[in-house]
Parts: C-alpha cells; sequence; structure tokens
C-alpha cells in the first residue's frame, strides 16, 4: 500500500470546494456561486446569486416539478389491480424501469400514450397508462409429466432463484426431476437458469428406487423378522436351521436311503 506523504494531504486539504453550481449568464457555463438571499415561495424558492468567477448577480427560481397521476396496470401472476401512481411531469418513464409501490418492486414493461400506441419511453405528460410485472417475485411455469400424463402448473419464487436442470426438486409434496428449462432463447437440459429468465421448467416424476421385493423363502422369512410384510406369511425360521443343524424331517414320510 503506497502511504500518503504529508505533502499530499497538506495539498488536498488546500483544493477548494465549489458550492452552489448553476449556469452563470456571465460566464455562460457552470460556476460556483454565493448565495445572497434565499426566499420561500410554495413549495419553491427564489435564490439571487453572485457568480464567483466573474461576479454577475442573477436570480434563479426553484420549483418543485407539478405531479400528475397515471393509471398503472399491476400484474402479479394471474392477478391484476390498477393502480393510480403520481409522477413527477417531467420525468421520463422507460420500459425496464423498475419503482417500489406498496412494499413490492414492479418493472415497467408497457407504455402507452393518450391515445393507446406503445412507446420504449415517454414523458410522463404524455403517458395515458403503463404496465408493470411484479419484479422481486416472479412465476414459473411447469410442466408436470407422470407417465403419458402432463398438466401445467406455476409456482412464485424470489427473481433471482436458480434452478439446476437434470436435479430433484421438491412441489406440492413430491419430488420431481427437472427433466428441461425453457428460456427465450432455448432449452438447456444440464444448466443453471435464474428464475427471471425462465420461461418454464419440465418436471418428470423420478424415477422410483428398485422395490426390494422377497422372493425366496429365506427372503420372507428376514422381511418377516424386519416388519416388512406385516403378519409372518411364513413359519418362523427354526433354530436348528440357524445354528447350521439339519432339519428335522416330519413323521411318517419315508426317509431316503443313501448310497455308499
Amino acid at each position: 500500500m503506497v502511504e500518503e506523504s504529508e505533502d499530499d494531504l497538506e495539498e488536498f486539504e488546500d483544493d477548494d470546494f465549489v458550492e452552489n453550481v448553476t449556469d452563470c449568464p456571465g460566464c455562460r457555463q457552470p460556476c460556483g456561486h454565493d448565495v445572497l438571499r434565499e426566499r420561500k415561495v410554495g413549495t419553491g424558492t427564489d435564490y439571487l446569486l453572485k457568480c464567483i468567477e466573474c461576479e454577475h448577480i442573477h436570480n434563479i427560481q426553484i420549483r418543485e416539478p407539478k405531479a400528475i397521476t397515471i393509471p398503472f396496470l399491476l400484474s402479479e401472476g394471474a392477478n391484476s389491480m390498477i393502480a393510480n401512481i403520481d409522477i413527477d411531469e417531467d420525468e421520463t418513464l422507460h420500459v425496464g424501469d423498475i419503482f417500489e409501490h406498496i412494499d413490492a418492486s414492479w418493472e415497467i414493461n408497457r407504455i402507452e400514450t393518450k391515445t393507446g400506441n406503445s412507446r420504449k419511453k415517454l414523458n410522463a405528460n404524455k403517458i395515458g397508462r403503463a404496465n408493470a410485472v411484479r419484479s422481486d417475485i416472479v412465476m414459473v411455469r411447469l410442466t408436470l409429466t407422470r407417465g403419458e400424463h402432463s398438466e401445467s402448473d406455476s409456482i412464485f419464487v424470489e427473481r433471482d432463484t436458480v434452478f439446476r436442470a437434470s436435479t430433484v426438486m421438491e412441489h406440492a409434496g413430491e419430488r420431481w426431476r427437472i427433466r428441461a428449462i425453457h428460456t427465450g432463447a432455448g432449452r438447456t437440459m444440464t444448466g443453471r437458469v435464474v428464475a427471471h429468465d425462465i420461461k418454464r421448467i419440465y418436471l418428470h416424476e423420478p424415477p422410483r428406487p428398485e422395490e426390494d421385493i422377497p422372493r425366496t423363502p429365506r427372503e420372507r422369512r428376514q422381511a418377516w423378522k424386519e416388519g416388512r410384510l406385516g403378519n409372518n406369511p411364513n413359519p418362523i425360521l427354526p433354530d436348528a436351521e440357524k445354528s447350521g443343524k439339519p432339519k428335522q424331517q416330519r413323521s411318517g414320510r419315508r426317509q431316503k436311503k443313501r448310497r455308499d
């Protein structure tokens, strides 16, 4: 890190800070001014100024811009409402501007003239209506496919939420695999996409783990012991069989002779 010398600090402290900069009629350029008089007029102020360059004395009037009311169609998912919002008449609105209203962020997506024509930007006093969508919370459309059946749904998430294709997500109490994510530029089956860039997410039911079905008598007996089959469907494994001893033959059954 380079340390500042005392000479540098003194030079910095000696620099003049120009205040009250405004256009001077004498210099014909922005200059600093001394305020000779200040008088409140309504919601504005009249100033008598003296230019520090040419000493020209002149007046300026500062008035708060008049507020005009513009109807905004505010949309949040499937719900919309009309809100009359006050805007300074000298303000210019642009498509893509974000503003705060009723504790939420909204992004302007359409501006109309008083005759209903669409514009990318427009002075407030020429606007007939503007449309805006909720920008801090966005709706993400889903297509859920289970076997041959598909249905549509939607979720609301923060605009910067990231979804990754090929991963598993939970929806409505079930687990689904993100098969693909559709954006305005195409689809991705492996990448990450933030919520506000997503047009639709395609979800497939994740493959179920292979069921552990006991197939042999031994497996069924073990499943019974573990409580996976409910009531015991087979006789309990004899202790003799557990220890490796030969099974006892049932009475009345003829035993085969062993050949030498």
